[in-house]
């Protein structure tokens, strides 16, 4: 339920903050007092579209923020869990919009996206504007209604798994048949492809090998100067550094005989010698394999070629060309076996008809059973709202699939019907409000009071499976008569045992039934004009309520009807 609501340079609201308990609040003002303009406010903090006109004249930004009690509510904690946002039993919704257009969201002080505000007001608030309740003249909404009052869910999202496979796999198998062609056409030149890279058979690595071992066969003349050099330099000549080593070595030698000190010094020269001696023998040995080959290198330079060609028509790089090989023999393979392909294809999606229709056959025979019972309860809510003889019929049909119908489809008892997300089901109200008239449907008989009352008494149907706290209506009384109001009011007070109800109205008979009233007032003041929505007590509801009834002019014959009126609440 909504705790408090606070809204700051709306519109023409400067600021309202308002607390709200639990039972039935009505909302009564004179027309164009700003009651929509609550309505509206409330809309932005359940995520609908923000308009920067909305701003008050001269303010920078408007800023709607409401607190909710989620005690119990799982739904919003899974929500904030999934979130990263830490889930306790109060929730506090914050809707910024700034002169410039820009609007930010917050829930707990964090920021957050407009889908995520929606998503929180969907499960918090059912609001019905003005003209919400023409939902109902849309056919495709019925079965939204239908399925909230079977309450059913689990078996919907247990068809809806294999619904979204099928779609999955149908599309994957539409894809592949447009892919047919173009694979076909590109067969041969993918052999060509596959043919002029193996004829190379290029190797992972062997780039930078054959580089190394050009660059040595290119450079052997030098090679053999150089460890010829090295080796006389070291070990040969006549002024070598191992005989100057070793001359070095026995005077230090002789300066340890006379200071020990030295004796460190003659290891390191002795170690010195050793290395010469090393790397005299290594450049010996690799002199030794120094062989000029032209053959091999014309061989490698050969093959770096061929490699430089392949690279340059496949991708740029040794493992570009690697890579491009793998992928153009996948697709290859793929052409070469797509009739096979296509048929495992064929066969998995089959099963999965098979498997969501028997599902979606299940889902039938349950809305069939729950469409029987709604109907019992509309039409005992609708006799209580004022239509006496109203036949009510929610109809639950299929829809055979056409013969190679492109949507999905799913096949149940040998027969084939069309899918979508729901199941295979089409619901539809049916409604004939006199007594001996067919049923006809719903958008083609009802007049705007009807529709209103309708709605109200499927709401009135929905209220103990319907687990949203929050139930607002705006002006739910359109086109109903003042007997028929106090009806209207006894079904809302009634909804309040299971909801957090508010209405804005214009009937005293349901004003009068209010747990708490409030009232939205236009004034002028300094040459602007502000809403303000002030909270009655005992006897100020007595004065709105007779207001309602006679007009600004209260009399007494008005306020002693309008306390009984307050006194018929059941």
């Amino acid at each position: 339920m909504v705790r408090s609501l606070l809204i700051k340079n709306y519109a023409l609201i400067e600021e309202i903050a308002v607390d709200f308990t639990a039972g039935f609040t009505v909302i009564t003002g004179e027309t164009g007092a700003g009651k929509s303009i609550l309505i509206d406010a409330l809309g932005l903090l359940l995520g609908e579209r923000a308009s920067s006109e909305m701003v008050r004249n001269g303010a920078e930004k408007a800023v709607v923020e409401g607190v909710f009690d989620v005690t119990g509510i799982d739904r919003i904690a899974g929500i904030l869990r999934a979130n990263e946002s830490e889930a306790s039993d109060e929730l506090i919704v914050r809707r910024e919009l700034s002169v410039k257009g820009t609007s930010r969201c917050f829930v707990n002080d964090s920021p957050v996206s407009v889908a995520l505000l929606k998503e929180i007001g969907d499960v918090l608030v059912d609001l019905h504007g003005q003209h919400d309740h023409q939902s109902l003249l849309r056919p495709e909404t019925h079965i939204e209604f239908l399925d909230a009052f079977g309450g059913y869910g689990r078996d919907i999202d247990g068809y809806n798994a294999s619904f979204r496979a099928l779609t999955a796999l149908t599309a994957k198998k539409r894809e592949l048949q447009e892919q047919e062609d173009q694979l076909k056409a590109k067969r041969s030149l993918f052999e060509f492809q596959i043919k002029e890279i193996d004829a190379v058979g290029p190797k992972e690595g062997e780039e930078e090998h054959l580089e190394a071992e050009r660059k040595i066969l290119e450079n052997t003349e030098r090679l053999t100067e150089l460890t010829g050099g090295i080796h006389q330099l070291l070990y040969e000549s006549e002024s070598s550094v191992r005989d100057a080593l070793a001359k070095a070595r026995k005077m230090m030698e002789q300066l340890g005989d006379i200071d020990a000190s030295f004796s460190e010094a003659v290891t390191e020269l002795r170690s010195a010698e050793v290395s010469v001696d090393e790397v005299s023998k290594q450049v010996q040995q690799y002199a030794s394999r120094i062989e000029f080959n032209p053959e091999r290198l014309e061989e490698i330079r050969e093959r770096l070629g061929a490699l430089s060609i392949l690279k340059k028509k496949y991708g740029g790089s040794l493992e570009a060309l690697i890579a491009f090989r793998a992928k153009i023999g996948e697709e290859l393979s793929f052409a070469e076996n797509f009739d096979g392909e296509l048929a495992k294809l064929e066969r998995q999606i089959g099963e999965l008809r098979i498997e969501a229709g028997a599902k979606a056959a299940a889902l039938t025979v349950k809305r069939r059973e729950s469409a029987k019972k709604l109907e019992k309860a509309v039409v005992s809510s609708l006799a209580d709202l004022g239509i006496a003889k109203a036949a009510f019929t929610a109809a639950v049909e299929q829809r055979p699939a056409s013969p190679g119908a492109a949507a999905p489809f799913v096949t149940s008892g040998g027969r084939s019907y069309e899918a979508g997300a729901s199941g295979v089901d089409r619901v539809e109200f049916f409604l004939s409000t006199n007594a001996g008239e067919t049923a006809k449907p719903l958008a083609k008989v009802a007049s705007g009071g009807e529709v209103s009352r309708i709605m109200l008494a499927l709401k009135s149907a929905l209220a103990r499976s319907d687990r949203t706290p929050l139930l607002i209506f705006d002006e739910i009384d359109t086109g109903v008569s003042g007997r028929i109001g106090q009806s209207v009011g006894l079904s809302l007070k009634r909804l309040s045992d299971h909801h957090q109800v508010i209405a804005i109205t214009h009937l005293p008979q349901i004003a009068a039934l209010a747990d708490t009233h409030f009232s939205v007032e236009k004034k002028e003041e300094q040459k602007k004009t502000t809403t303000r929505l002030r909270r009655l007590d005992a006897d100020e509801r007595v004065r709105e309520v007779a207001k309602l009834l006679s007009g600004a002019e209260v009399t007494d014959a008005g306020l002693r009807t309008a306390r009984e009126l307050m006194e018929k609440r059941t």
